[in-house]
């Protein structure tokens, strides 16, 4: 199993090159519209869709735990569809999400603010004034929305394996580059442990947005997965309701067999703790 990330700055292709990839190593291709298709079938549609690929209005991050939540569920969705088995994410930070999977190549796909403004005028049928709006804002929501949910700078050449300019490659070229890289026998393999890595992450996000949802984020309340679709919920919890709803909330997250609580109800003065 074999997992491909291309990111892109607009106006260079990005998109339609990580499609021909995908086309050309008969991988699984993962869009806006496919993980939107899968967030449908996990219940996640309408929180994928509020987060985008842009940070939240700065108000909204301060006062409520929202962006937190949208989040998980985003990350939960290409975890869980990653598990499925060779696929080709296009952006929504997925470069970052699975950086630590040595079956994982990650590229960039740039060019110059010349040639991106060009491509967008004839992609988009718009003047120049809105072409190069169009891209400064893009940059900028992309940039929010790496530093918002990984405190990193998307244009970090250390994300990516391979950084492609597309000024003078065209997408036959390009797509033979990363296809050729991506085949090398430096990239191994994901194996059984890969997945059940994936699995156990997609659970994580899972409980960490349910709890947040529904006010149940405490500093002494913890949790850990354990054999890939087992949960042990330890710490604090201020009422027996709570304790219950706690193991309620994780009973509902797909994959999870056995939920083990042994929060403890705290004495009424630990409640200001």
């Amino acid at each position: 199993m074999y997992f491909i990330t291309i990111s892109e700055m607009l106006g260079t292709g990005g998109e339609g090159i990580a499609r021909q990839v995908a086309k050309e190593l008969g991988y699984v291709f993962y869009g806006e519209e496919e993980l939107l298709k899968a967030a449908e079938e996990m219940g996640f549609l309408a929180d994928v869709k509020k987060l985008g690929e842009k940070s939240p209005a700065l108000l909204e991050r301060f006062f409520t735990e929202k962006p937190k939540i949208y989040l998980d569920r985003l990350q939960s969705v290409i975890y869980e569809v990653a598990k499925k088995g060779d696929a080709v994410f296009f952006g929504r930070g997925s470069q970052l999400l699975l950086h630590s999977f040595e079956c994982a190549f990650h590229v960039l796909v740039t060019g110059s603010m010349e040639k991106r403004i060009k491509r967008v005028m004839e992609e988009k049928k718009v003047d120049r004034e809105l072409a190069e709006r169009m891209i400064q804002r893009s940059d900028r929501d992309k940039e929010g929305f790496i530093r918002f949910a990984f405190d990193e700078d998307w244009l970090n050449p250390g994300l990516y394996d391979l950084m492609l300019n597309t000024d003078k490659l065209g997408m036959e070229a390009a797509v033979k580059m990363i296809a050729v890289a991506a085949r090398s026998d430096e990239i191994k393999a994901c194996g059984v442990d890969s997945v059940s890595k994936l699995r156990k992450l997609s659970i994580e996000r899972q409980i960490e947005s349910a709890l947040l949802e529904a006010g149940l984020t405490r500093s002494h309340l913890f949790f850990t997965v354990e054999e890939g679709d087992q949960v042990r919920f330890f710490g604090l919890v201020n009422t027996q309701e709570e304790k219950e709803k706690v193991e309620a909330l994780a009973k509902r997250v797909k994959d999870i067999k056995k939920v083990t609580n042994d929060l403890i109800v705290a004495a009424s003065s630990m409640s200001g703790v």
